[in-house]
């Protein structure tokens, strides 16, 4: 982050010092830690760019964005193009990366805007959708964890994962307490009804409510606490990693990369979608797969999936209902056809 300096009026003193540093941390508190290096590794991009095509980065030329934008999406060589969406990505690095420099580069420009307009024009596609994880489909992944103390950490992980509708990184990010860790997302209450998660989130925070499943095999509540207990966490992160003799769970905080690869390695190991090659069955679950299968399965009123998910639209829900809802309604013959 560029370095917040105290208005030049303003003598200096300890009190506005502290001020400084207290703004400075709240400007860091801006973006989550993986945004913030995303944006430096598009910049970065960016500037290996420029310089090799001698290129003048400062101040922000629509025209050289337009160009760089343009390259991302038809490269020359063997480089892969991006799709529109990481393109999209890119600009907001950019964007960031000029405010930290003293510049704004305004995306909606009509030059910027018109190349990327073209862009999406000529190489949007759908999104792909991540398959959803439905419950038999995690029965039968639970089945291949091993009975000892990463089997108990990774099913308490999947578990929770589903039955919350929690992205990887709210997963990863929880504590056992409020307040445990400076890094923590959220914490976790093991209430007699069930486990309530609170969880900050992009605008503010919510809490989601885990009941508890009809038996112990399935019950998320159940595999946390097993989780805890076995691990002996009281304080800080809730899933961490395991020493490599598997006895002891350590201090270390799990990243969401792992939410994922236990994802790909139990649907591989579950032998889910036979049709379909390892390397296409790895492209097509992720962390969301778990936050579809939830969407997808829960036969309750749609509101109440769209709170629990944290969505602001009903409409966002419905993009994680795998063919939930198609044809349900028939308006075609409602309107007398």
């Amino acid at each position: 982050m560029r370095a917040l300096a105290m208005p030049a009026p303003l003598p200096g003193s300890g009190a506005m010092d502290r001020l400084v540093e207290t703004a400075r941390d709240y400007a860091r508190a801006a973006a989550s830690d993986n945004t913030l290096r995303a944006y430096a590794q598009d910049w970065t991009h960016f500037a290996r760019w420029g310089r090799m095509r001698g290129a003048d980065l400062l101040p922000p030329s629509p025209e050289v964005i337009g160009l760089y934008i343009a390259d991302l999406a038809a490269p020359a060589g063997n480089t892969a193009a991006l799709s529109v969406t990481s393109i999209e990505r890119r600009l907001s690095g950019l964007c960031w990366g000029y405010a930290q420099r003293g510049f704004n580069l305004d995306r909606k420009d009509r030059h910027i805007a018109s190349v990327l307009a073209g862009i999406r024009r000529k190489h949007a596609r759908p999104p792909m959708q991540k398959e959803a994880i439905l419950p038999q489909d995690l029965r039968d992944m639970l089945a291949t964890l091993p009975l000892d103390l990463r089997g108990l950490r990774d099913r308490a992980l999947l578990l929770i994962g589903f039955a919350g509708g929690l992205r990887r990184s709210e997963i990863v990010g929880l504590d056992h307490g409020k307040d445990d860790t400076p890094d923590s997302g959220g914490w976790v209450q093991v209430l007699e009804a069930g486990a309530l998660i609170t969880l900050r989130g992009k605008t503010g925070w919510r809490e989601v409510e885990i009941g508890r499943g009809s038996s112990d095999q399935t019950c998320p509540v159940h595999a946390l606490t097993q989780w805890l207990h076995f691990a002996r966490i009281d304080f800080g992160p809730v899933f961490v990693a395991v020493s490599r003799d598997g006895r002891r769970a350590t201090p270390d905080r799990l990243s969401d990369r792992h939410v994922a690869r236990v994802i790909k390695q139990c649907v591989e190991d579950a032998g889910l979608r036979p049709d379909l090659s390892t390397a296409d069955r790895s492209r097509l679950y992720s962390g969301h797969s778990l936050r579809a299968g939830l969407a997808s399965s829960a036969e309750v009123d749609e509101r109440y999936v769209q709170k629990h998910l944290g969505h602001a639209s009903a409409e966002m829900t419905r993009r994680y209902q795998r063919r939930r809802d198609r044809f349900r309604v028939n308006l075609t013959k409602a309107a007398g056809l």
